[in-house]
């Protein structure tokens, strides 16, 4: 179980930093502030970035499962009808965000056609796109809320191999946290807001991985 437990908390790690970096790709530019009216940061990422960050972000995201795996498994021995529907929630919460990532490379070309469609039809396409596309992230965030929710009852419950301080650092937590550096300094928040999701949870995984280890050392 040592093995198991460990091996899936590194691969969700490492999805949080593949899926990062694509992301990274697919959203950075240095006019990202004051230009996301209509999707217009877009227009400022080179088509080579978009292709390259819409491949490496898809390739990392069934290691997400992986990640909420890891969780499940930290949590069962405890409570383990809060293991089920935590991972469960992760598992769609990344279905969810793996059906709205494949779309923002073509987002991106069609922002950069922008001057080749007609301004009436391209409003159009971008409504579409924000109601079809865009509503999904919606959807993401209430389920991330929904698993932050469980986990810190499951956590404060206690029989998990989590510490209580863990209840802190869930992924809704992280995430207001990231959104909150933006706002305060935005010069550094704006290489984190892009992949906010990743950060979040590269830091909720690492933590996951730091509780592990000190349950395993306080046992022997």
């Amino acid at each position: 179980m040592k093995d198991e437990v460990y091996i899936s908390g590194l691969l969700g790690l490492l999805a949080s930093i593949i899926v990062g970096l694509g992301e990274f790709y697919l959203h950075y530019s240095p006019a990202i502030i004051g230009h996301a009216e209509n999707y217009e940061f877009f227009s400022y990422i080179d088509r080579v970035c978009l292709v390259r960050g819409h491949f490496i972000a898809i390739s990392g995201i069934p290691l997400y499962y992986l990640g909420y795996y890891h969780v499940y498994k930290m949590i069962t021995k405890g409570q383990p009808s809060l293991a089920y529907s935590i991972a469960g929630l992760g598992f769609l919460a990344f279905t969810i965000g793996g059906f709205w990532l494949t779309s923002r490379a073509f987002l991106g070309t069609i922002v950069h056609l922008a001057s080749d469609i007609n301004p009436t039809d391209y409003q159009q396409i971008l409504d579409n796109y924000t109601l079809l596309s865009e509503s999904l992230v919606q959807g993401l965030r209430i389920i991330i809320l929904l698993l932050s929710i469980l986990f810190v009852i499951a956590v404060y419950r206690g029989g998990t191999y989590y510490y209580r301080w863990m209840m802190f650092f869930n992924p809704i937590v992280l995430l207001v946290l990231i959104f909150a550096l933006y706002y305060l300094l935005p010069a550094v928040g704006k290489y984190v807001v892009p992949i906010a999701m990743n950060v979040a949870h590269f830091i909720f995984f690492g933590l996951s991985l730091v509780n592990y280890h000190l349950h395993l050392k306080t046992k022997s």
